[in-house]
C-alpha cells in the first residue's frame, strides 16, 4: 500500500512534542532543572592577627626602611587559599609610624599587603586595640585596607558609611553571607566622634541582625571579639550570647580576643555551629596555648532556597620563632604537616615547643567539641583525626 504523503513528517512531530511536554512535566514536578547539582561554599575563619615589635622588626628590611610580611604566611597560604573563602580577625591598626606594638598596636601596611597574598579574603577589624591610636588610627587603618583592596568591615568613617556598608554581604557560587563584627570593648578608650566601632551590645546586635535578615542572605554570620582572655573555658556570657543570637536567626557564630583556643560545636540538628575562640594566628605571645591557634573550616551546600552546613572542622596552627642572624623570623605552621618532623626546627626546644602545644589543644577541643574534628594535611589531601 503506498505511503500517503505527509504522514510520516506528522508522526516525527507528534514524538516531538511528546518528548518536549515530558521534558517541561518533570521541570514542573521537580522544580528545577534535571541534572542541576547543588552549589558549595567553602568558608575559613582565622583568629587574632597581631603585631607585637619583634614582628616588626622581623619584617623591615634595615637597608631601604620597608617592610615585608609575606615569609610569614608561606607555610600556611596553601591550606587559605583552598578555601572559597578566609576571614580573618585583624587585630592591630594601620596608623602610620612610629610603627610599635603592645599596648598600642600599629604595624605597617605591608602587614595587611602580605594577608591578601596569603589568600585572606576578609578582615574583621572591631577588637580591644581597634582605637589604640585613636581616631585617625581607625581612618588610616580604614583607608589602607581600602587602598590595597582589602575588604573588612567592624569599624566605620560614621554613620552613614555603617548604614551603606553593613552588613557585608559574601557572594560565592550561588550563597550569600551577611558578616557583621563587634567588640566586647576598647581597652577603657572612647570612640571618638564621628567614628564608629561596633560594640557587642544585645539591642544594637539584634537590630543589625533584623537589617541584614531584610537582604535575605542564605547566612547570617556573626564575628565577635569577646570572653575572657586566656581562658580556654567560654564565660557563661558567651554561651548565653551565642544561644540568644540563635533564636534571632544568625547561622555562624565565630569567636575572637582569648588569645587561646576554646570549644567549637556544631548543632546538626539546628543547622548552626559557634566557635566560642580560634586562638592566636600570628602573635609574639610564647606562653603556653598563646603560641598557637586554629583555622576552622565550614561547608556549605544550598539546595534550591535551602543552606546546610554540610561539613566542619579545623586545623591547627603554631607560630615558628627561629633566631636567624641575630633576629627573630616568624612562620605560622600547619601542625598536622610539620609535628612529625623533628628535623625541619633548627632547635629542638622549638619542636617540643609546637608538640605540647599540639597535645594540649587537642586535649581541649577532643574533651569539648562538639561536631567539629581536627583536619590533618597528607600531601594534598585533608584527612579527619579519627
Amino acid at each position: 500500500m503506498p505511503m500517503i504523503s505527509g504522514v510520516k513528517p506528522l508522526n516525527m512531530f507528534k514524538k516531538a512534542l511528546q518528548g518536549l511536554f515530558f521534558t517541561c512535566l518533570m521541570t514542573s514536578l521537580y522544580g528545577q532543572e534535571i541534572g542541576k547539582s547543588e552549589q558549595k561554599f567553602s568558608l575559613l575563619f582565622i583568629g587574632d592577627i597581631m603585631g607585637h615589635d619583634t614582628q616588626i622588626w622581623a619584617a623591615e628590611n634595615t637597608a631601604t626602611h620597608t617592610y615585608d610580611y609575606n615569609e610569614v604566611f608561606s607555610y600556611i597560604k596553601p591550606v587559605i587559599s583552598e578555601a572559597d573563602v578566609a576571614i580573618a580577625n585583624f587585630e592591630v591598626t594601620l596608623a602610620g609610624p612610629p610603627y610599635k606594638g603592645y599596648p598600642q598596636f600599629s604595624s605597617p601596611a605591608a602587614f595587611a599587603v602580605a594577608c591578601r597574598n596569603a589568600g585572606i579574603d576578609y578582615l574583621v577589624t572591631a577588637n580591644n586595640h581597634a582605637v589604640d591610636r585613636g581616631k585617625n588610627g581607625i581612618i588610616g587603618t580604614i583607608e589602607r585596607l581600602d587602598s590595597i583592596g582589602m575588604p573588612h568591615t567592624g569599624t566605620f568613617f560614621d554613620q552613614k558609611a555603617k548604614e551603606n556598608l553593613q552588613p557585608l554581604i559574601i557572594r560565592k557560587n550561588g550563597i550569600s553571607v551577611a558578616l557583621l563584627n563587634y567588640t566586647y570593648g576598647t581597652n577603657g578608650i572612647n570612640v571618638p566622634k564621628p567614628v564608629i566601632i561596633n560594640m557587642l551590645d544585645k539591642n544594637l546586635v539584634t537590630s543589625d541582625i533584623v537589617k541584614a535578615k531584610s537582604l535575605n542572605p542564605d547566612v547570617v554570620l556573626l564575628f565577635l571579639h569577646w570572653g575572657t582572655e586566656y581562658d580556654t573555658i567560654p564565660s557563661q556570657s558567651q554561651i548565653d550570647l551565642a544561644e540568644y543570637f540563635f533564636s534571632q536567626g544568625v547561622d555562624l557564630i565565630i569567636g575572637s580576643h582569648p588569645h587561646v583556643l576554646q570549644k567549637m560545636v556544631w548543632y546538626k540538628e539546628r543547622n548552626k555551629a559557634v566557635v566560642f575562640s580560634l586562638g592566636n594566628f600570628v602573635s609574639n605571645q610564647r606562653k603556653p596555648k598563646t603560641d598557637g591557634g586554629s583555622m576552622v573550616r565550614i561547608e556549605l551546600a544550598k539546595n534550591g532556597n535551602t543552606v546546610t552546613i554540610t561539613d566542619a572542622g579545623y586545623y591547627l596552627t603554631w607560630v615558628y620563632t627561629p633566631l636567624v642572624k641575630y633576629r627573630l623570623r616568624f612562620f605560622i605552621l600547619p601542625c598536622s604537616e610539620f609535628e612529625n618532623r623533628p628535623d625541619f626546627f633548627v632547635n629542638p626546644a622549638d619542636y617540643a615547643q609546637m608538640k605540647k602545644f599540639i597535645n594540649d589543644s587537642r586535649s581541649l577541643l577532643y574533651k569539648q567539641n562538639i561536631n567539629i574534628r581536627e583536619y590533618l594535611l597528607k600531601g594534598n589531601s585533608r584527612l579527619l583525626n579519627k
